[in-house]
Parts: C-alpha cells; structure tokens; sequence
C-alpha cells in the first residue's frame, strides 16, 4: 500500500507494510524511501496522520541524505578540463602514444592514448584510475578509523567500493561498508568523515540523538568536514 501527504511545499511519498507487531514504526532510507511498518488491521487514515505528525523529521532525514547525493556536474573529458583528486583540482593533458596510461604529474593528469583519444576512451582511462586510487585510499582511511570503533567491541565490516548515484556511503545490515568510488574526488578529511558516519550505524542503525552524540563523540568536527564535502562536490 502507498500514500502520500503534502508538508509545506514538499510531497511527501510513503509505502505502508502491514506486519505482525505492537507498535507503528516510521523509517527513512538512505535511498530516501520512507516505509511504514504497521500492526495488521491499523486504519490507513491513522497511518496518514502519524506520518503527518512526524512529517517534519520525515523532511529532515530526507534533507540528510540528499546531502550525500554526488553532485558533481558531467564532464566532457577533453583536454584544458580540470579534475579532482582528493579536493584538488588537476587538468587533462591528452596525447597520443603507444600505450594507455595515466598519471598524475605536477598539476596534471598526463593521459596517454593508444588510438582515438575520444572522450570515451579518456573517461574510460581516468576513471580505471580512480578506482586504483580509491582501493588504497578508502581502506587507509578505514583502518584510520576503525580503532575507536573497535573498543566498542563492534563486529568490523567488509569495504567494497563502488560507483552510486545517489549516496557517498552507506552500511548495510548484514555489515557491510559501502562507499563510492567518486568519493576519492573529495578531500582526505572528507572520505574519514563518511566513513565514521556509516561506521556509527554498526552501534545505531538510526539517525537518534544516541547517534549523534556517538559522532561527535568519534569526530568533534564532523559538521565543519561535512560542509567541507558539501563545498567541494558541487
């Protein structure tokens, strides 16, 4: 079952699950879905006015995970275009040569082509790089993190990387750490702050106060390095 409620200027969309439990429970995902998990036989009506009672922390938890939507605009992947590379800006040099390769130099990345040097094939170059960056990068930045969270005698989770539309990172339930490949275009401080995030969700699954006073607790400056993130892929 589906519904929705109007809040302010925004149209908020929810889908209603019927199960066998005592109390209502209202749930907004990473992905910004936002479910209702009710008792069996709770009138539709009385779902509609609980979401609508909580409708501005609906739109606050929304509003939360946007943040984490890439922003960065396309890329024509021609030569002169600039690049980043842990918060740093670096511009495409493109030659034809005997062999693929990239490689950042000075304030460069040199893209050497075999063939056509099509933006195809130069997106194709550069973002095979990116991923051999973000294997290095995102696991020292894991490890960098992970002792704190150790402590708390907190089972450690499984990184993979990959390339997300709509998130910088996530964990699943079943512990797994999830960050994008993208996130290696952000600053170093950038890529710890998302992992301590998602690495608090192994003690609160949740965005609670708890939650919260976990994260500041982890990373005082922790909204200073999110705004940074925000700044920095636009």
């Amino acid at each position: 079952m589906k519904g929705e409620i109007t809040y302010g200027s925004i149209l908020i969309q929810f889908q209603v699950i019927h199960m066998a439990r005592k109390t209502l429970e209202i749930a907004v995902h990473p992905d910004s879905t936002v479910v209702i998990k009710a008792p069996v036989g709770t009138r539709f009506e009385e779902i509609q006015l609980r979401v609508c009672k909580r409708a501005g922390w609906i739109k606050r938890q929304l509003d939360y995970f946007r943040q984490f939507e890439p922003r960065t605009p396309p890329r024509q992947y021609v030569g002169g275009e600039t690049h980043l590379y842990l918060g740093k800006q670096y511009r495409l040099k493109i030659s034809c040569e005997e062999r693929d390769e990239v490689k950042l130099i000075g304030g460069h990345f040199q893209i050497k082509v075999k063939e056509s040097a099509s933006p195809d094939k130069v997106k194709s170059l550069l973002e095979a790089w990116y991923a051999e960056k973000a294997a290095n990068r995102f696991r020292e930045s894991f490890e960098r993190c992970w002792p704190f969270f150790e402590k708390l005698s907190l089972a450690k989770p499984r990184l993979q990387i990959l390339r997300m539309k709509k998130r910088w990172g996530s964990l699943s339930k079943n512990g797994t750490l999830t960050l994008n490949v993208d996130l290696i275009r952000a600053p170093k401080e950038c890529i710890d702050y998302v992992v301590v995030h998602e690495l608090c969700h192994l003690k609160y699954y949740d965005h609670s106060p708890a939650f919260y006073r976990l994260l500041d607790t982890v990373m005082p400056d922790w909204k200073k390095r999110k705004h940074k993130l925000e700044l920095a892929l636009v």
